[in-house]
């Protein structure tokens, strides 16, 4: 039988890790409301829908943020791979729907 307190400490441990989730999930979804606008700005401007420089900035500026905070700053560089494939999936389609630039005619 597990101790009581234990199961007190590790329910507030769940309890953060539960708060965590819903903030990150909030957070993911108003950064992919941001990138659907650039989306839409580059689609109007026909702009390509990746941007290398940017994304090369990013995985730097997040590589170094994860090792500050003590986090695997490869773990943190696949995750952020991640979402910068799926922005510009996204990109590519919004291009698409506007007859503007995609990766293929870039």
């Amino acid at each position: 039988m597990v101790d009581p307190k234990i199961k007190e400490q590790l329910g507030k441990y769940r309890q953060s890790i539960d708060n965590i989730d819903a903030a990150l999930v909030h957070m993911l979804a108003e950064r992919f409301r941001c990138t659907k606008e650039v989306g839409i700005l580059k689609a109007l401007h026909d702009l390509p829908p990746a941007d290398p420089a940017r994304e090369e900035y990013q995985i730097e500026r997040l590589r170094r943020l994860a090792k500050d905070a003590q986090l695997d700053p490869d773990f943190a560089e696949k995750f952020l791979n991640f979402i910068i494939k799926e922005v510009i999936r996204h990109h590519e389609a919004i291009a698409a729907e506007h007859g503007g630039v995609t990766e293929k005619t870039a």
